[in-house]
């Protein structure tokens, strides 16, 4: 199992990366292209990247098979979710939750490449149910 101090280098990681490719892409383009510029740095960096993984889940015991796909999946233990629109809103947040959750981890990134300053657009979330 990974330490905190890991979890929390590789969000580090992954924001400064982010941040980086906003600077010198700018925001605009669809989300994919962020995706997979993204997931190639953090390759190249030799981080396990899992992209767009189809999620099976089991509610009321029963079994829902591609209930969802995830964006990016960082050493197995990071979620990364990727927008590329102007603002943020609550449900967002509440959508990374929710993967997190269904997929049992406990990190969860929303980034979104569409706001005028990344910073803004960055969410950290913690799934306080896990383990």
């Amino acid at each position: 199992m990974q330490g905190k101090q890991d979890i929390e280098a590789l969000i580090q990681l992954t924001f400064d990366i982010g941040m980086t490719i906003h600077q010198d892409v700018g925001p605009g383009l669809i989300e994919s292209v962020y995706e997979r510029v993204l997931a190639d740095r953090l390759q190249q960096l030799g981080v396990k990247v899992d992209r767009q993984k189809p999620v099976h889940v089991d509610i009321y015991g029963k079994r829902y098979d591609d209930a969802f796909r995830y964006d990016l999946l960082l050493d197995e233990i990071l979620l990364v979710e990727i927008k590329s629109i102007e603002k943020l809103g609550p449900i967002h947040s509440k959508q990374v939750l929710t993967y997190i959750r269904l997929m049992n981890l406990r990190y969860g990134l929303l980034l979104n490449f569409g706001s005028e300053v990344f910073r803004q657009g960055m969410r950290h979330i913690v799934n306080d149910r896990h383990g």
